[in-house]
C-alpha cells in the first residue's frame, strides 16, 4: 500500500500556507457583516480558488446578495449586479454599440460601450427571471472569459467569477435555466436558514445601530495564483477512480450504470463533472491543511457539484424522490477503491 506523494516543493508549501491564511482572514471579513452561513461561505471560496462559478439557490431574505457582495469587498475585486427581469436584453449584459460624433471633425463612428459584464466578480441577482436568449449572454463569459460583440473578441480581466442566485419558490414568471448554463456552474449551492441562535443575532444587528466594515485582504493577483497552486494539488489513483466510478454511476445507458439509474435518472452528468469535482476537492484540501485530496473532500462536494447536472425521470419525481437523494444513494453504493498503485 502506498501513499500519494505529498507536495514536496517548498515554494507548493509556502503557497498553501499563503493561502490557507488569506482565505481564513477572508472568512473573518465576511463574518463582520454576514451571521452564520459557514458551509455556504466555505463553497464560495472553493469556487472561486478552483476557477469556477456559483449557483445560489435559497429562499428570499437569506443574505445571499449581501453575501457575495461582502465576499467581493473582502477580495478587493470590482463587482457589479445585474438584476435579472424578464425585459433584459443580452445588450444589457455585454453591452451595446453607440454612435459618438468627434466634435473636431464632425465624424460620427461606433463606439463599444461596455456592459456590466466587464468585471471581476459579476452578481447575477435571480437569474431565471429572464428569458434564455438573456441567460445565453453569459456562456462565452463563463466558459471562455471573454465577450464577443460586434465581432470583436475582448478579454475579461482576471479573476472573473459568476455568482447568480433564483428564488426556488416563486415560479410565476421564471425561466429554467437550461442544461447548458447549469453545467457552466462548478457549485448549485442550497441556502438553508438560520439557527435559532444565528437568527437571534441578525435580529440584533440589523435592529440597532450596529455598522460593520470589510477591509480587503486578498487581491486578484494573489486568488489567480492561488488558482495555479489549487492545480498542483497531487491526486491519489484511488480517489480518481472513484470518482470517475461516481459519475458513471449516474448516466443512464452506460456499461457502468447501476439498475436504479435507468429507472430514475433522464440525464445523467458529463465529463466537466468529474472535472470540476477533482478541482473542488483539490481547493477544498488545501482549504482543510491537507496536502493531496482525500475521499472526504469528493464525498462531501458530490451534492453540489452534481445536483445541477441530472436530470431525473418522470417516475423519480412522482415517487418523491430527489436529485440530492440519488446523489447519497449513490456516495452509499460506491464502495472507495482500495489505496494502491493504479
Amino acid at each position: 500500500m502506498v501513499q500519494p506523494p505529498p507536495i514536496e516543493s517548498t515554494d507548493d508549501a509556502t503557497a498553501s500556507v499563503r493561502l490557507v491564511s488569506a482565505c481564513k482572514r477572508v472568512r473573518e471579513q465576511v463574518a463582520r457583516v454576514v451571521v452564520g452561513q459557514e458551509e455556504v461561505i466555505e463553497q464560495l471560496l472553493i469556487a472561486i480558488l478552483a476557477r469556477g462559478h456559483c449557483l445560489l439557490e435559497g429562499v428570499p431574505g437569506l443574505a445571499k446578495t449581501l453575501m457575495i457582495r461582502t465576499l467581493a469587498d473582502s477580495m478587493h475585486l470590482s463587482f457589479r449586479r445585474i438584476q435579472f427581469t424578464p425585459d433584459l436584453m443580452p445588450g444589457d449584459i455585454t453591452g451595446t454599440e453607440i454612435i459618438q460624433e468627434d466634435p473636431a471633425t464632425g465624424r460620427r463612428e461606433f463606439r463599444f460601450e461596455r456592459g456590466p459584464i466587464f468585471t471581476q466578480m459579476l452578481l447575477a441577482d435571480e437569474i431565471n427571471r429572464t428569458p434564455p436568449k438573456t441567460q445565453a449572454a453569459l456562456l462565452e463569459a463563463m466558459q471562455e472569459h471573454e465577450v464577443t460583440t460586434a465581432g470583436k473578441t475582448v478579454r475579461l480581466t482576471e479573476p472573473f467569477f459568476v455568482l447568480a442566485t433564483q428564488n426556488p419558490i416563486e415560479q410565476e414568471g421564471t425561466y429554467p435555466l437550461p442544461e447548458a448554463q447549469r453545467d457552466r456552474f462548478l457549485f448549485h449551492v442550497l441556502v438553508g436558514y438560520p439557527s435559532r441562535d444565528e437568527e437571534a443575532e441578525i435580529v440584533d444587528r440589523t435592529t440597532s445601530n450596529f455598522q460593520a466594515s470589510v477591509e480587503p485582504v486578498m487581491t486578484g493577483e494573489q486568488i489567480v495564483g492561488f488558482q495555479q497552486t489549487v492545480r498542483d494539488v497531487p491526486l491519489p489513483p484511488h480517489v480518481k477512480q472513484w470518482v470517475l466510478d461516481a459519475v458513471r454511476t449516474l448516466r443512464p445507458g452506460d456499461i457502468q450504470a447501476a439498475k436504479w439509474t435507468n429507472e430514475l435518472i433522464q440525464w445523467g452528468p458529463g465529463p466537466r463533472a468529474s472535472q470540476q469535482l477533482v478541482l473542488a476537492a483539490k481547493a477544498r484540501a488545501l482549504l482543510h491543511g491537507r496536502p493531496c485530496v482525500s475521499m472526504e473532500d469528493v464525498q462531501t462536494l458530490s451534492l453540489p457539484v452534481l445536483r445541477h447536472r441530472i436530470v431525473p425521470t418522470f417516475a423519480a419525481e412522482a415517487e418523491g424522490i430527489t436529485i440530492d437523494d440519488l446523489i447519497r444513494r449513490m456516495c452509499d453504493e460506491i464502495k472507495p477503491v482500495p489505496e494502491r498503485v493504479m
